[in-house]
């Protein structure tokens, strides 16, 4: 479970990257990127940054490419903005979090359907 500290530490750290890719970065290959968290190690000297890339896979790849490619420019504006010791090594992750809950909101769509269908024949079948 991460500390008090780790905790502050990410939730900045998750606010400065979000401005930084909206209105500092001019990178063509940062798509429609968002900033889902990130975990900071118990030293605070490395971020794992989170995110969502709106797009196809090839997207995908070309926007993670560009933000790990831009992870030193993201660090020099991250020292410029924060007043923290250390700015932690950025390293980015896809988030597949939302992919998987859309992905079982569907398999529990489909389920209630079938519930529902059979509801439907049983009750023609009483008639």
């Amino acid at each position: 479970m991460p500390s008090r500290r780790q905790r502050q530490v990410g939730e900045l750290l998750h606010q400065e990257i979000s401005r930084i890719i909206q209105y500092e970065t001019k990178d063509p290959r940062l798509g429609f990127v968002t900033v889902t968290g990130v975990d900071v190690s118990p030293d605070l000297r490395q971020a794992r940054v989170y995110v969502t890339v709106w797009g196809d896979k090839a997207e995908v790849k070309n926007t993670l490419a560009g933000l790990t490619s831009g992870a030193s420019y993201f660090r020099r504006l991250l020292g410029q903005s924060l007043s923290l010791r250390y700015i932690p090594e950025l390293s980015f992750k896809l988030d597949t979090s939302l992919d998987y809950g859309m992905r079982i909101e569907a398999l529990l769509d489909e389920i209630k359907e079938e519930d529902d269908e059979a509801a439907g024949a049983r009750s023609e079948d009483e008639a």
